[in-house]
């Protein structure tokens, strides 16, 4: 592959550092994952950004959870149609083949997917709304969300409602697939909806009984 560069040396000077540190500490931990393989007790769908850190969040160790990543911590609904679901297939991986406990989708604050969603639905993002965005076509899973936060004062309280309409948007959609419903209605699965704060380090919890999200 002609295209194909070297990493950059601070990558690699990371790397090393990593395998002399952490990894050597630890050896026998990933000895273990690798012979016996993962058993995950959660998955965890979070955004793509940069600043969402998931394992950091909770102190998590390698091998506890099954994370997947996307713009703006989308599920799609079930439509088992042929096309490539990346998505789709974590879950299913992580549903029917790990049978994890818990199912955790982790929207955040400054989410710029959602951003576009926004600004989309305002008429201001004209290059999101051709055919050929990917992104574009990736939001339109939230659009109609829109309505909900559309008489929120300003794009501030906007985004922030709407970010956490994404988060309720996946819980919703997951329940479509009949393997995620299943072992929802059998009790061997959760699904819980998650919000954190970037600058503050808050992390919010969607209560259905109250209809809300509320601090941890």
């Amino acid at each position: 592959m002609k295209h194909a560069r070297p990493l950059p040396n601070y990558l690699l000077q990371r790397y090393h550092g990593w395998k002399a540190t952490s990894f050597a500490e630890n050896r026998s931990w990933y000895r273990k994952l690798a012979d016996e393989g993962q058993r995950p007790r959660a998955m965890v769908i979070s955004c793509c950004d940069s600043r969402v850190h998931v394992t950091s969040i909770f102190g998590a160790d390698s091998g506890e959870f099954f994370i997947h990543r996307n713009i703006a911590n989308l599920v799609p609904p079930y439509e088992p149609d042929g096309d490539h679901h990346g998505t789709s297939a974590a879950v299913e991986y992580a549903v029917t083949v790990l049978k994890v406990s818990h199912l955790l989708v982790l929207g955040h604050s400054q989410c710029g997917g959602v951003k576009g969603c926004l600004d989309m639905c305002k008429g201001d993002a004209p290059e999101l709304e051709v055919k050929e965005s990917f992104v574009g076509r990736w939001m339109d899973i939230l659009k109609p969300k829109y309505d909900k936060v559309a008489d929120l004062p300003d794009n501030v309280a906007q985004e922030r409602a709407l970010e956490k309409e994404a988060v309720l948007t996946s819980l919703d959609n997951l329940m479509s697939f009949p393997f995620v419903e299943e072992r929802v209605a059998s009790g061997e699965l959760g699904l819980h909806g998650l919000w954190t704060d970037i600058g503050e380090g808050g992390l919010q919890v969607y209560d259905p009984a109250r209809g809300e999200f509320l601090a941890v």
